[in-house]
């Protein structure tokens, strides 16, 4: 006796019940990420001229006094800002500027210095901890080597380059809210990820900028290509910038980028 066919399954030819169909989901719609600058060699050499004359000398906005204190003011920094790290660390780093002296504080007195900075808790046990791992593994001292940084608690990739380039000179990019914004907002090394980002700044930037060049896309980003409203009156790359989100079509004037070059040119 067969058994009687589902209404609702389509048979073959031969009368066997053949699989329902099944309508294909629609693919997500979404916009593709650039992978290439949008700017030629030239440009990006100008655009960080600029930069370079507009601001000679860029320092970091965290409060340190050696490569360690650097490094703890880094950690706290995340998802802080450096003004609130700056109001909690002067305090701290006045009794412990080392690792010695932050082991000797403990976890819970230096949890008392830090308590005004989000997530306090953990990163007083990341402070200790990371103390704790530069005395055992590495005599006290900073390594200046990346790989070496990361295995630190609380010490992740854009700290690393953080360290790496304000206390040894070295020419590395750390990625953060700001550069990750500006380096897709602008076309000038899109991504995804804060390392897809760094891949591409560090590949496009001639290497006699790389120096500062982490300080001046920071600066830039906090103080002139804010996230809700650019300023682009005041950009001094505004004729060169290929950004699509633009509060003005008025390019920078030129004579304010010929008086940067004369202050540069009075402070040689």
């Amino acid at each position: 006796m067969t058994k009687p066919k589902s209404k609702d399954r389509p048979v073959s030819k031969e009368g066997h019940a053949l699989a329902p169909r099944t309508t294909p989901k629609a693919r997500p719609r979404f916009r593709p990420v650039r992978s290439k600058s949008l700017y030629s060699a030239a440009e990006v050499h100008e655009i960080f001229r600029r930069f370079s004359v507009q601001r000679p000398e860029p320092k970091g906005e965290l409060e340190h006094v050696n490569a360690y204190t650097l490094l703890v003011a880094v950690v706290l920094s995340a998802q802080a800002t450096d003004i609130g790290v700056n109001k909690a660390t002067r305090s701290l780093f006045k009794v412990a500027d080392t690792p010695q002296k932050m082991l000797a504080l403990g976890e819970a007195r230096v949890g008392e210095f830090i308590r005004t900075i989000g997530l306090w808790r953990n990163k007083a046990k990341n402070v200790i901890a990371l103390s704790e791992a530069l005395i055992r593994d590495h005599g006290g001292m900073v390594p200046d080597d990346r790989e070496a940084l990361v295995k630190l608690p609380g010490v992740g990739r854009k700290t690393a380059n953080v360290v790496l380039n304000m206390a040894f000179g070295q020419h590395t990019m750390a990625v953060d809210t700001h550069i990750l914004r500006i380096g897709n907002r602008l076309g000038l090394a899109p991504g995804k990820t804060p390392e897809q980002v760094e891949r591409g700044l560090v590949k496009i930037i001639p290497d006699e900028f790389m120096r500062h060049a982490h300080h001046w896309l920071i600066l830039h980003g906090r103080y002139v290509c804010k996230a809700r409203k650019p300023d682009c009156p005041s950009c001094v790359i505004a004729d060169i910038c290929k950004a699509a989100e633009r509060t003005t079509s008025i390019p920078a004037p030129l004579v304010e980028i010929a008086t940067l070059d004369q202050m540069a040119a009075e402070a040689l």
